[in-house]
């Protein structure tokens, strides 16, 4: 899901640490055998849509029950929804190896979808609705079309309590919160938790020209005093009660919190902020893959993404940027004036473990 202010969807239960299960779940991937794929299924269930059968959708999006039940009332095809945790959903996943229960998965994060495609869990194919993407959608569509983005938001960036700015001011870029004039200012997520922190670290990466350079920017925050939460929800806890007057978080919960009639204003960096796109795929094993192509469809044109923009606007996940041309928007977010930076997501999703261990071992410790 995307990470609510209320529920932060996509994030695995507190007892159960998104770092270290994440990392099993790669090594389990890479290790496996490595599922069989094709374009097409020689299964004849693949080439017809079995309405009464259905898909089985492991989902960690808000509105994935308002849409499958709007697919299933307009289409007639049966939607099993399994609503889980990323972490979780891809727990399931690798368990189940060759024998896949899942015809669809829809998730927060290309990084992570990548790594799934990596080990060829994923159909490769083209929808027929790819030429609906406005210029930012068509942007995050991978090259082999093994996922398909359905919404963007940025995975991390800056905010305030307008009651509490302090007298050093509001900063404008990422590199202003090293200043001695912020210490002890900061805030932000534990990537060991919280989904979108990965996604931020590696833009930073990305935005610094290197990990080495990212590295350093973090030791830098640590040593001005940055303070790391699990997730969101502490993270602008420690803000609105002005323990810190600045928190790095994913904007969709920013837009929840001011929902929620909290007082925060929000600075998107001069220098860029990671684009961090919902991505919707099929399985390459499915035996259903005509009614798991007909769902994607769907979600990728107008009528689908209704369903996703007219979802529970106290729900973080509502506060997406709209990809799918003739989309209107119903909840208020800001869109323009924001330097969202594309990641190189076959060069993040290589080195996740890695990165996220180094994080874990000299920042969060």
């Amino acid at each position: 899901m995307q990470f609510s202010f209320q529920q932060a969807r996509g994030l695995l239960r507190p007892q159960v640490r998104l770092f270290f299960l994440l990392g099993c779940i790669l090594s389990l991937l890479a290790a496996c055998s490595t599922p069989s794929q094709s374009s097409s299924s020689s299964n004849s269930s693949a080439a017809s849509c079995d309405k009464s059968t259905g898909i089985t959708l492991y989902s960690a999006q808000g509105y994935d029950s308002d849409a499958a039940k709007a697919f299933q009332k307009q289409t007639g095809i049966a939607v099993k929804l399994v609503d889980d945790s990323t972490g979780n959903l891809l727990a399931k996943i690798s368990a189940e190896r060759n024998n896949p229960r899942w015809d669809v998965v829809w998730f927060d994060g290309n990084v992570t979808m990548q790594t799934l495609d990596d080990q060829k869990y994923l159909l490769k194919w083209t929808s027929p609705n790819i030429n609906n993407y406005t210029d930012l959608g068509a942007k995050n569509v991978p090259a082999d079309h093994a996922y398909y983005p359905t919404g963007v938001t940025a995975a991390g960036v800056i905010v305030y309590n307008k009651k509490h700015i302090p007298a050093a001011g509001l900063p404008k870029d990422w590199s202003d919160l090293t200043k001695p004039a912020y210490k002890n200012l900061l805030a932000e997520n534990d990537p060991a938790y919280s989904g979108p922190a990965y996604p931020f670290i590696s833009g930073i990466a990305q935005v610094m020209k290197g990990e080495d350079q990212a590295k350093q920017y973090f030791q830098q925050l640590k040593s001005n005093g940055d303070k790391i939460f699990q997730t969101n929800d502490p993270t602008l806890n420690s803000v609105e009660t002005g323990a810190r007057e600045f928190a790095i978080i994913q904007d969709s919960a920013y837009y929840a919190a001011v929902k929620a009639g909290q007082p925060l204003g929000i600075i998107y960096p001069t220098s860029g902020v990671a684009a961090l796109p919902s991505e919707i795929a099929v399985s390459a094993q499915s035996r259903h893959q005509a009614c798991a192509k007909q769902f994607v469809n769907w979600m990728l044109s107008a009528q689908g993404q209704s369903v996703m923009t007219h979802h529970d606007p106290t729900d973080g996940d509502t506060y997406f940027i709209d990809i799918i041309k003739g989309v209107t928007p119903v909840v208020t977010r800001q869109t323009d004036g924001i330097n969202l930076t594309t990641l190189d997501v076959p060069k993040w999703a290589g080195v996740e473990t890695e990165l996220k261990q180094w994080f874990h071992d000299n920042i969060v410790q």
